[in-house]
Formats: structure tokens, sequence, C-alpha cells
């Protein structure tokens, strides 16, 4: 594909507007859970603080980690199945209780919880232990396919959604140079959720749990945080603060990333 791939669709070829207009949606969504996230190119933050906010801190790796370490682990340990889930799903709801306690944001936290307990009914409706795997690899699945079709319709996601936050939606697209930064990193994001799947599903036809929950845990934030540095550094280089086509923050004085 080449490197101009994102420029728009060529004279005469197809542009499918229903698929345009999903990637547009959901790059707004995007958009706006990533400055939830505190994935905003118009602040000053630096990127470890950007990339440490993106996971939710401390907390937050704990969330993320615990309840998969901790069926791997029982499941290594027992080779049953229930207990493991039990555990699994009982360290997603004392962190969504620990939240609610004390009064903080509690989407992330039951966000897992659903998922967590999604994929438990699953692995107890089907009694395999590797089939708690299966809503993983849904979701991967869905974002890795939102993604290649934004490439496919040349809306790439990562400009939809950095139009959305910058309030650059129409001009990105004009900028060759952005055009193409964000058509490599979406590249990059649709390989991330294909090489979890090109690697994890193999491990899962053979019904290798515990190799399967342990490469699950290394392909998650692990590979996550380096690409939301590039990310950052990238949308960064484009949007400096004070730039034209970059969201007044309210301070227009660039800065230089540390």
């Amino acid at each position: 594909m080449p490197e101009d791939a994102s420029a728009g669709p060529a004279s005469g070829s197809a542009d499918p507007d229903s698929a345009a207009t999903a990637s547009e949606a959901f790059g707004a969504a995007l958009g706006s859970a990533a400055r939830r996230a505190g994935f905003d190119p118009a602040q000053a933050d630096s990127t470890g603080h950007v990339v440490w906010h993106a996971m939710g801190g401390w907390r937050g790796v704990l969330e993320s980690v615990l309840p998969g370490l901790a069926f791997v682990v029982t499941y290594t340990i027992t080779r049953q199945l229930v207990l493991p889930l039990v555990v699994s799903l009982g360290i997603a709801v004392v962190f969504t209780l620990v939240r609610l306690v004390s009064r903080q944001p509690v989407t992330a936290a039951l966000g897992g919880l659903v998922a967590t307990a999604i994929a438990a009914g699953i692995a107890l409706w089907t009694g395999r232990a590797q089939d708690n795997f299966l809503w993983g690899f849904f979701i991967d699945l869905l974002f890795g396919a939102v993604l290649l079709i934004s490439l496919l319709v040349r809306r790439p996601l990562i400009g939809l959604a950095v139009g959305w936050l910058m309030d650059d939606a129409p001009g990105w697209r004009e900028d060759p140079r952005k055009r193409r930064t964000f058509f490599w990193l979406t590249v990059l994001w649709t390989g991330l959720f294909a090489a979890r799947l090109i690697v994890e599903v193999p491990l899962y036809l053979a019904g290798a749990v515990t190799a399967l929950g342990t490469v699950k845990l290394l392909m998650g934030l692990p590979l996550f945080a380096p690409l939301v540095a590039v990310s950052w550094l990238a949308v960064r280089a484009l949007y400096p603060r004070g730039s034209r086509g970059a969201r007044d923050s309210g301070d227009s004085a660039p800065t230089t990333d540390r």
C-alpha cells in the first residue's frame, strides 16, 4: 500500500458512505475516550505522564493485570476451572467496590468487571478453561476490524480521533504529512490487535491455558504503553501547542515534549 494511501479515494474508486460514517462516529467516540484517559495533545503533559495516565496509574494497572494473573496462577496450581474463575471475578468485584467506596470513577473498573464476568460465564458454560479468553479475542477482533476498515475506506481511525480532539476534523485530510502519519499510526494499532490474535489463537486451539494466559498478559499493557507513547509523540510533533489546527488550551506558547 503506498505511503500516501490515506490521501482520499482516487477518481472513480468506491468510497462506501456507510463505512466512512461509521468510522467517523467511532473516531469521535475514540477521541472522547482518549481525552478522558488523558491523551490530549493540546496539553503540556510529558510523554511519561500521558502513558501512565492512559494506563490508569497504579490502580489501572492492577485492575488490568491482577484478575488475569490470578486466573493463570490459580489454574496452573489447581488445574480446576471454577476456583480460578471465582478468584479472578472476586478481584474484579473488589476493585469496583473500592472505587465505589472511595467515590472514584468506576467506569474502567466496571468495564473490567463486566468483561471478566462475561469471560467467566463463557468458560463455565463450555466447561473449558481456555474459553475464558474467548471474549478477549472478540474484543481484539472487533477493534482490529474497525481499524482495518477505516484504512480501507481511507479514513484512518487515528486521524479521525485526533482530528476530533484537536478541532481539525476537515483540516488533517488536506495535509499530506498528517495523512501519512495517521495512516501509519492506524496501521500500527491494527497490527497490535492482529499480532495478539496471531500469537494467542494457536495457543487457544492447543488448549495451552497457562501459556495463553501468560502471553495475553505480556501482549497487554507491555505493548499498549509503548504504542501510546509513539502515538503521543507523533501527534505532538504534528500539533505543537499554539500551532494552527491545534485546539486552544489557554496557553499558546509552544512546548517541547520532555
